[in-house]
């Protein structure tokens, strides 16, 4: 049952409003002015905020001044309640962030309609997704109905690849976002002289192509190539576009959902341009036991093509043998016969990563 405070200095429509809230199954907490209005919503932290705006010893813009300031209280959802129908007041309230405003006297479906509207768009904006075919799939569903988008396709179904086989390919027509289910995932983009330069290692929980589909041209702009058997969920360009520009709460859930790291991605660039190739191998064997591609307890790792693990840290294929090599020798790698590799000390790894 959802909650709700409401902050009314007037004693009749205080009562009222409670009446009619309470009539639809909502639980209502009320404050006769602002400064227990603050003080209620901290202790009872409710799922959305009914203000006046003219009342004694606080406001309602001091109400939601204060609100805001307080991490607790930040987010939820704030509606203004005046008798005062100025253009002014209005501009002022959505200027400073407040949800919805609603002039009194109003009508009881005009009220409940703003109600049920606010805490819809909250729930959909602090839910959470898991990053797999389940947290996928919720969110589309969520989505579309937040954004009546009927026409959103609903055939989500996972395809299986095979070790070696290509999921797109650079410079052919972008027309799907990928979602990785299972397996690992390497993309990749060919030099003038028609070798590979890795960009990306991908395994479970991430998405490929999302790049390529905002570019311009409307092409991929790299190759995606499978490592290992995997299981990947194809999402339509049509329903990309929709979930990217149809509206804004929607499209800042659904880019944190497909961004996979951009972060990593810029200090991965950096080092690129300012690491030693020491310090790059380091990191790389850190980050490729991360995404579990390396052998450990708890997974048994890929064989990474040494041409692949070159590519990745940027330098040639001999270089990283010989890298490779060297921290064989020192006690920090062990290397398989299939090529797999297993790391011995990571705490000396990460130092070198970090101090080379």
């Amino acid at each position: 049952m959802n909650k709700i405070l409401l902050i009314e200095d007037n004693q009749d429509v205080r009562e009222n409003t409670a009446d009619i809230l309470e009539i639809e199954n909502y639980t209502v907490i009320t404050a006769e002015n602002g400064k227990i209005g603050v003080d209620m919503a901290i202790e009872h932290n409710p799922d959305i905020i009914i203000c006046d705006i003219m009342m004694p010893v606080l406001d309602g813009y001091g109400v939601f001044e204060s609100l805001r300031k307080n991490h607790k209280t930040a987010s939820i959802p704030f509606i203004f309640l005046s008798a005062k129908s100025e253009k002014t007041d209005v501009r002022k309230g959505m200027n400073i962030g407040v949800d919805d405003y609603l002039t009194k006297p109003f009508e009881e479906d005009e009220l409940l309609d703003a109600i049920t509207c606010r805490i819809k768009k909250s729930t959909f904006l602090k839910k959470e997704f898991a990053k797999n075919m389940e947290g996928l799939s919720a969110f589309i569903n969520d989505a579309s109905e937040y954004l009546k988008l009927e026409e959103l396709s609903q055939d989500r179904k996972l395809k299986k690849y095979k070790t070696k086989d290509c999921i797109f390919t650079e410079g052919n027509a972008a027309h799907q976002l990928y979602f990785i289910q299972t397996g690992n995932v390497k993309t990749y983009r060919t030099t003038e002289s028609g070798k590979e330069f890795v960009t990306g290692f991908y395994g479970p929980g991430d998405f490929i192509g999302q790049l390529s589909l905002l570019g311009d041209k409307g092409l991929y702009i790299e190759t995606a190539s499978v490592l290992e058997d995997a299981e990947i969920c194809g999402i339509p360009k049509a329903d990309f576009t929709k979930l990217l520009y149809s509206n804004k709460e929607v499209s800042n859930k659904f880019i944190d959902l497909i961004s996979n790291n951009l972060i990593d991605m810029q200090e991965h660039l950096v080092d690129m341009a300012y690491s030693t190739v020491r310090q790059r191998t380091a990191k790389a064997l850190l980050e490729l036991d991360q995404k579990g591609l390396i052998k450990d307890n708890s997974h048994e790792g890929i064989s990474i093509p040494r041409e692949d693990f070159a590519g990745l840290i940027g330098t040639a294929t001999e270089t990283a043998i010989r890298m490779l090599t060297e921290f064989k020798h020192e006690g920090l790698i062990e290397v398989e016969s299939n090529r797999k590799l297993i790391l011995l000390n990571k705490v000396s790894l990460k130092q070198i990563a970090e101090f080379g």
